[in-house]
């Protein structure tokens, strides 16, 4: 398990809420000690669960200044993050969306991305490449629980 990272629920009833969490989570993130490999963060739930509001508030609480949009025609935007801190060089911000099986993510480069211990690489729709994600992993999971209301779960891949 990811040092100082442990399994957790939130509750947003808003997306200012939803935006609050992305904050906390990018700081305990920059807070934690230097890994043998990127942070990789993947993000799981449906259409408008959040997954993008809570990683437009996520980079820039790293220190991102341009428009967080889902990458998902491009499939991954690589942000260089400017001496926010000292122990992280990249945001990756990947969206699995259109691919259909893992290999597709991995003709990308994605192993030499998360094998850098200074990047940090956020997986939209996570879920259409768990079987390539490595242990230790930050899984986040966006359920409904009503019209405003998201349940954010989050646990670490062992």
């Amino acid at each position: 398990m990811r040092s100082g990272i442990v399994n957790k629920n939130f509750l947003s009833v808003s997306p200012f809420q939803t935006k609050k969490i992305g904050k906390k989570v990018a700081r305990e993130i920059l807070e934690s000690p230097l890994q043998k490999r990127a942070v990789i963060i993947g993000l799981i739930g449906d259409l408008g669960g959040g997954k993008t509001t809570f990683l437009k508030s996520f980079a820039r609480e790293l220190g991102v200044k341009d428009k967080i949009l889902s990458p998902t025609f491009i499939i991954m935007r690589r942000f260089q993050l400017n001496k926010t801190t000292e122990q992280f060089n990249n945001f990756y911000h990947i969206d699995c969306y259109r691919i259909k099986k893992p290999k597709e993510i991995l003709d990308l480069g994605f192993r030499e991305i998360i094998s850098n211990p200074q990047n940090i690489v956020c997986i939209e729709w996570a879920d259409r490449i768990k079987k390539i994600l490595p242990k230790g992993t930050i899984l986040l999971k966006f359920s409904f629980e009503g019209k405003n209301k998201r349940r954010i779960t989050r646990k670490v891949l062992s």
